[in-house]
């Protein structure tokens, strides 16, 4: 895991941008659709990331407040 998560974060935008750039070679008009549909993945993600998160404040939150704590600040 120590170097496959590098890997992948430098990786990956390479292999995006090559692809958008195959895109534009094949079809001009296939990349414009290809980042709508990132664009569309991209704000699910952060959708259920910040869903998550404060689900996850929520559960903390109500847990000190049972243990007579102060809330932790977000």
């Amino acid at each position: 895991m120590r170097i496959a998560k590098p890997l992948l974060l430098i990786t990956t935008p390479i292999g995006v941008a090559f692809g958008l750039y195959e895109a534009w070679r094949l079809a001009g008009g296939l990349v414009f659709l290809m980042v709508a549909l990132l664009g569309l993945i991209s704000v699910a993600m952060l959708s259920v990331v910040r869903t998550i998160r404060r689900e996850r404040q929520a559960e903390q939150a109500k847990a000190a407040r049972e243990q007579g704590e102060k809330p932790p600040d977000a």
